[in-house]
């Protein structure tokens, strides 16, 4: 058992940080946990894991349909955002993973790819080694499935994604509805078709949770001398040595330390959280960290810049007969098409929840399910510094709905939710349309429900984008642009992000991430 506060010995959480390792990783969450497994499974490398929040030991965090209940907690860092002029001023709850696993520890546990098009155009817009073809093995060597296709699926890794174990008679349900309104299906999302209606894999195994931390870095806790992992020890700045970062200064029970690393340090941290250290370690818009009271190191626009994460909105109907309490996410189907035929891959998810989903200021009875629809977005946000103290929350805008395209298309996905619910299978159902309601018909009033009804899907990404631009953070090799010794390798990288939840893809990254760092010749010591 994990204790929320270990001792100080190597290999288990909370030991404490100190002195020289080869690679230090900032952040125990999706990537993180990855990166640090996989590096130290070489002997000779010193890996240190640095996570801000606690072990995961809370019991919630382990059983599937207890998920909201973790937001708010100790393993929430419970972040908001700055008011959205496009949710009609709207400040929306961020929730962010302050565990170890990180958000794969308080995530809805929903384990889907995106679609070759997704990382196919990641290699075009500048990070060659990033199409489907050179991913793919990484999202094999991540996973163990059974009976699916071994083209694209893997037998041999630590996650156990698979379809809802004894699923809710609803999620069937809403299969059959979008068959009816003349949708196609997909018998698996993350094999050769990832458009459809179909059963989605959760990171569910045995019945609990399957985060990162569960999957990759517990079972080798105690049995690597290699690798310490320090809990509740918040990193503060970077260190740099001219323009190479050299280690970090961190916080840990009241007291300061600093941590050498020799070869690099890696900052898995999230989103939010990866360029919010680089910037209060004076790497970014050189203007702006001015402003803001922070030294500059080095001149990086692109740092906090295109943020951006799914908008969600969910349509919600009255069940006219009672639903069974949900045993695993309460979400285990979905579907993903275009919102026109001429794009090049998909740009729309509805995610079927037979519970009501929907932000705070709304309501619906507790007997009711929801059609969310979720859209790529266009517009893109920031993340700012508030201030040079590390205490201090960023400032977060992830500029909802801040572009006509957005709006459209989150109108048009509203539409098909409906279409849906009313086919014939949801007849014995459907008692009534509570959100938006059956008077929200003509153009407009769909528009304004839509910018009221408009939340986050927890999917932040893009802060530390990847590529050569000028907006670029870090290169192909996930490099930070002109400095050494740093990488950054998480959602944060995504120049772009897929039309499905990232959590997979994030876990993608840090295979490649450790492969990568496992295969550069750079060495100081």
């Amino acid at each position: 058992m994990l204790s929320r506060r270990g001792r100080e010995h190597e290999g288990s959480p909370g030991a404490a940080a100190r002195g020289r390792y080869d690679y230090v990783v900032v952040g125990a969450g999706s990537a993180g946990c990855v990166v640090a497994a996989r590096l130290s499974e070489d002997p000779a490398a010193r890996v240190l894991l640095l996570e801000s929040g606690p072990a995961d030991s809370l019991p919630d965090i382990a059983a599937p349909p207890a998920w909201p209940a973790l937001w708010g907690t100790e393993v929430d860092y419970a972040y908001r955002t700055v008011p959205q002029a496009g949710t009609d001023g709207a400040s929306h709850s961020w929730p962010r993973g302050h565990t170890l696993g990180g958000s794969s520890s308080i995530n809805a546990m929903v384990y889907l790819r995106g679609h070759r098009n997704d990382f196919d155009q990641w290699a075009a817009s500048g990070s060659p080694g990033w199409d489907y073809e050179s991913v793919l093995p990484y999202f094999r060597r991540m996973e163990t499935t059974v009976g699916r296709d071994p083209r694209y699926r893997g037998t041999e890794g630590p996650m156990r994604p698979a379809p809802a174990s004894g699923p809710n008679p609803l999620s069937q349900v809403f299969l059959d509805g979008a068959a009816a309104a003349g949708y196609p299906s997909t018998d698996d999302f993350n094999g050769e078709h990832a458009e459809g209606a179909g059963w989605h894999d959760l990171s569910i195994a045995g019945g609990v949770r399957q985060s990162t931390a569960v999957a990759y870095l517990h079972p080798v806790l105690g049995h690597r001398p290699n690798l310490t992992v320090a809990t509740n020890s918040r990193v503060r700045r970077l260190r740099f040595d001219e323009d190479r970062c050299v280690g970090l200064e961190l916080e840990r029970d009241g007291h300061l330390a600093t941590v050498h690393a020799d070869r690099e340090v890696v900052i898995t941290a999230g989103a939010v959280d990866s360029p919010r250290l680089l910037l209060l370690s004076g790497v970014g818009p050189a203007a702006e960290l001015e402003a803001a009271g922070v030294d500059v190191v080095i001149d990086l626009p692109g740092v906090g810049r295109n943020l951006h994460d799914h908008p969600l909105c969910g349509v919600v109907y009255e069940a006219a007969q009672p639903i069974a309490p949900g045993r695993n996410n309460h979400a285990e189907t979905s579907m993903v098409w275009r919102s026109e035929v001429s794009l090049s891959g998909p740009d729309m998810q509805l995610m079927f929840i037979h519970v009501p989903f929907h932000p705070p200021h709304l309501a619906a009875p507790a007997n009711s399910f929801t059609l969310a629809v979720a859209t790529v977005p266009e517009a893109r946000g920031t993340i700012r510094l508030a201030g040079p103290d590390p205490a201090t929350a960023p400032l977060i805008d992830p500029n909802y709905l801040g572009t006509e395209s957005d709006v459209r298309r989150m109108v048009h996905g509203v539409q098909v939710a409906r279409e849906i619910a009313a086919s014939e299978p949801f007849a014995p159902w459907r008692a009534r349309e509570v959100l938006p309601g059956p008077h929200v018909t003509d153009e407009a009033a769909l528009r304004a429900f839509v910018a009221r009804g408009t939340s986050t899907y927890y999917h932040p990404v893009g802060t530390c984008a990847m590529g050569t631009g000028a907006d670029a953070v870090v290169d192909p090799e996930l490099r930070v642009h002109g400095l050494a010794g740093l990488r950054v390798a998480d959602a944060s990288v995504m120049p772009r992000i897929t039309p499905v939840n990232t959590n997979a893809a994030t876990i993608m990254i840090g295979e490649k991430a450790a492969d990568l760092m496992r295969r550069s010749g750079e060495w100081t010591r």
